[in-house]
């Protein structure tokens, strides 16, 4: 019996951009683990990159706010399971509710994945209690289960700014240190339009230090197997590993991306104009459908 189903194939397919053959092959090869059949088709050359895309089959909608002094901002992700739902105006009446709720949280600080069990979902929530007995009461008037997914709340260094895509389905949250008032809230939101767009990729860190160990071994894996197809002595094959390692961090590092509106000039580039001792702080990007 195979360790895998065809949900799988279609999952490994949509991460990868394989075919469906190659995506059976890299399942079986791996006995249905996921994450090392995406690792497979790489190391093969089958699968350059991966599309994270329809991990969470969800549909909802991203909402941001800040303070007037731009010092604070929250960003928050309401789904629900139909876009129909999302589109309806209760439901982004909610949605900004509970940014605003999350924004008057002094208490509350930095990125939260899993907003179920959170502090958050015990706040109170107008009349009728909690905001999670909210959310059970929201789902059984609309019929569809209404669920907050995540959440994140910056201040508290110098100046937030966020961006949301007009479709309601990706936005980003930035804090800068060492820049306050509307300077260092038009740059957060500059970096946050840039960190929305995705381009050339998602970045996963702030700086190349910040960026997980794990990512990089992995990646240092697959350009190590696919160099040594090549045939090259031991100390090339180093030399071409050290270079794919640095175009990687390149492209998934926030600060060295090409910024979107200018790419002949870095993220770096923006905060460097902006005055000595400015700095991105930390960032938040959701994106509906996503993890």
């Amino acid at each position: 019996m195979a360790a895998y189903t065809a949900k799988d194939v279609s999952e490994l397919r949509q991460r990868t951009q394989a075919g469906m053959m190659d995506c059976k092959k890299a399942l079986e090869e791996n006995q249905g683990n996921m994450d090392a059949a995406v690792e497979w088709l790489r190391k093969k050359g089958i699968a350059r990159g991966e599309n994270r895309a329809g991990r969470t089959a969800s549909e909802g909608k991203i909402v941001a706010q800040s303070t007037a002094d731009g010092r604070t901002g929250a960003i928050v992700e309401l789904n629900s399971e139909t876009d129909f739902v999302a589109r309806n105006d209760v439901f982004g009446q909610t949605a900004d509710r509970i940014a605003a709720t999350l924004l008057a949280d002094g208490t509350s600080d930095g990125t939260v994945p899993t907003a179920e069990g959170s502090a958050l979902m015990a706040a109170k929530f107008g009349d009728t209690g909690t905001l999670g007995d909210a959310l059970k009461e929201f789902t059984g008037k609309i019929g569809e289960n209404i669920v907050l997914r995540r959440y994140a709340r910056f201040g508290g260094s110098g100046a937030v700014g966020a961006y949301v895509h007009h479709n309601g389905k990706v936005g980003t949250l930035v804090e800068l240190s060492g820049v306050t008032g509307d300077a260092g809230q038009q740059l957060a939101r500059t970096i946050a339009e840039h960190v929305t767009a995705g381009v050339p990729t998602v970045p996963v860190a702030v700086t190349r230090d910040d960026v997980p160990a794990e990512l990089v071994e992995r990646e240092r894996r697959i350009f190590t197997e696919q160099a040594a197809t090549s045939g090259k002595p031991a100390n090339i094959i180093e030399k071409m590993v050290g270079g794919r390692i640095d175009k990687y961090f390149k492209e998934v590092t926030l600060l060295d991306q090409p910024w979107v509106r200018d790419d002949s000039k870095t993220i770096s580039d923006l905060v460097k104009q902006a005055g000595a001792g400015v700095s991105i702080r930390r960032f938040a990007r959701f994106q509906i459908g996503q993890e």
